[in-house]
């Protein structure tokens, strides 16, 4: 059974990991300069870089939706630049996972597969897909709504060591973006991390660099181009985190239970 995932960033990659690691074919698409923070725990790197290590599972990029099962049967995570989803004629998934994040409509809905999955805020079951999985952190974090909008978006991060959205770097201007730490490094209030034309992003308090935008990106002003975590642990970079693993728990329930895949699925 083949699962396809619209984006390639942090949640959609921990998605992919849960699916990869529960037996399912995945397939990952995405844009042609993918605009990621978490970019050690995305599989959207490999657009850029040919292929991404993600606690162990390694995603190829393809050039042609034709190689899609010979990157499976090698046991990789194939990636591949669609945008549009035209390899649809050529693929045909079972299931198609829409982990874009874009916190609207799509323009696409129910007709890409037998079951198609949209992750948060912008899509409403037996409307434009056939389930959503609740992406806002609380008691219904990765829960499958069969029927129905999830919560509305709360422009709020998760709360970590009493920080939220000061955890999140945005660009102070547009421009290109010159970083001066890495993923990984700990840094302090004040710190320099990136510039952005000739404006400084700082850190806003002690901590470790979660996240960060491609060096070189052209961004626009008020952006999320990074994040820092208040923990004072460098390994949770390299960690596909506990909302991603959330989630992608969800969209594993919502394929194991939809009735028209279960045929395929249980002998």
């Amino acid at each position: 059974m083949l699962v396809l995932i619209r984006g390639g960033g942090d949640l959609a990659s921990g998605v992919a990991v849960r699916l990869h690691h529960s037996g399912f074919e995945v397939m990952i698409t995405e844009l042609p300069k993918p605009l990621v923070v978490r970019r050690t725990v995305s599989f959207a790197e490999a657009v850029t870089d040919g292929s991404k290590e993600v606690e162990g599972i390694t995603a190829v990029l393809i050039r042609n939706p034709d190689d899609v099962k010979e990157a499976v049967r090698a046991g990789n995570i194939p990636v591949l630049v669609d945008p549009d989803l035209a390899s649809l004629k050529v693929v045909r998934p079972d299931v198609v996972v829409d982990a874009r994040m874009r916190k609207k409509p799509p323009s696409q809905g129910k007709e890409l597969a037998t079951l198609v999955i949209g992750l948060g805020p912008g899509f409403i079951a037996e409307e434009n897909c056939h389930a959503v999985i609740e992406t806002n952190r609380g008691h219904n974090l990765g829960r499958v709504i069969w029927v129905g909008p999830p919560q509305e978006d709360t422009g709020i991060p998760g709360e970590v060591h009493g920080f939220a959205s000061e955890r999140v770097l945005r660009s102070p201007e547009d421009g290109k973006l010159v970083s001066g730490a890495k993923i990984g490094d700990q840094v302090k209030n004040g710190t320099v991390i990136a510039l952005v034309g000739s404006q400084a992003v700082m850190a806003p308090f002690d901590g470790v660099l979660r996240g960060m935008i491609k060096p070189g990106s052209q961004v626009t002003k008020g952006m999320k181009i990074g994040d820092v975590d208040p923990r004072d642990d460098p390994t949770i970079c390299s960690l596909v985190s506990d909302k991603s693993r959330a989630i992608g728990g969800g969209v594993l329930e919502a394929i194991l239970a939809c009735p028209d895949l279960r045929s395929g699925l249980w002998i």
